[in-house]
C-alpha cells in the first residue's frame, strides 16, 4: 500500500506521535457469531409425503415404456376426475411414499407398453425416481418397489377410439 503525502509528512514531522497512536488494524472489533453454526443447519425442514409422491410420479412417467401409473380401478376413477370441469390430473396416481426425517421409501404401480422389457423399464424407473427425489429433497431413497399391474396392448388404443366415435 502506498502512503498518502499527508501521512508521510505527519510521520516525518511528528515521529513521537506515531508511537503513541495505536495500530488501527489491531483495533478491529471481534465479530461474534450469533446462533452458532452454519445458517443452513438452523431449524428443521420437513417434506410432506405428497411432495415426494409428485416428484416420483413425474420422474416415473418420463421413462420410455411407462404407459400409465396406477391400477385399472384408480386409472378409471382418475379418468372420470380428469373430465370433470376444474379437475386436475393426478401426478401422484400409482405412487405411495413413506417419508422420514432423512430417508424415504416408495411404492409405484405402473402400466407398461406391450413389447418393452419390463425389467429394463422397471430399472430405468427406479433409477430416474431415485435420482429426482434425492436431488430435489436431499432425502435418501432406501427402496423403490415397483408393481407392474398391466400391459398396454396396441389394439386396446384402437378399440377405445372406435367406441368414442360411435
Amino acid at each position: 500500500m502506498a502512503m498518502t503525502e499527508a501521512t508521510q509528512r505527519n510521520r516525518t514531522e511528528n515521529p513521537e506521535r506515531e508511537k503513541d497512536a495505536p495500530d488501527v488494524r489491531a483495533r478491529r472489533p471481534s465479530v461474534t457469531k450469533r446462533g452458532g453454526g452454519d445458517p443452513a443447519s438452523r431449524g428443521r425442514t420437513t417434506i410432506a409425503d405428497g411432495v415426494v409422491e409428485k416428484i416420483a410420479g413425474l420422474a416415473a412417467r418420463d421413462v420410455l415404456g411407462v404407459h400409465a401409473m396406477g391400477s385399472g380401478l384408480s386409472r378409471t376413477f382418475g379418468a372420470v376426475r380428469d373430465r370433470v370441469p376444474g379437475g386436475t390430473k393426478s401426478v401422484t396416481r400409482g405412487v405411495k411414499a413413506e417419508v422420514g426425517e432423512v430417508q424415504t421409501a416408495l411404492d409405484l404401480e405402473i402400466v407398461v407398453d406391450y413389447g418393452v422389457s419390463i425389467t429394463e423399464v422397471a430399472g430405468a424407473v427406479r433409477e430416474n425416481v431415485i435420482s429426482a427425489v434425492e436431488r430435489m429433497t436431499g432425502l435418501e431413497v432406501v427402496e423403490v418397489n415397483i408393481a407392474v399391474s398391466d400391459v398396454k396392448l396396441p389394439e386396446e388404443e384402437e378399440e377405445e377410439e372406435e367406441t368414442r366415435l360411435q
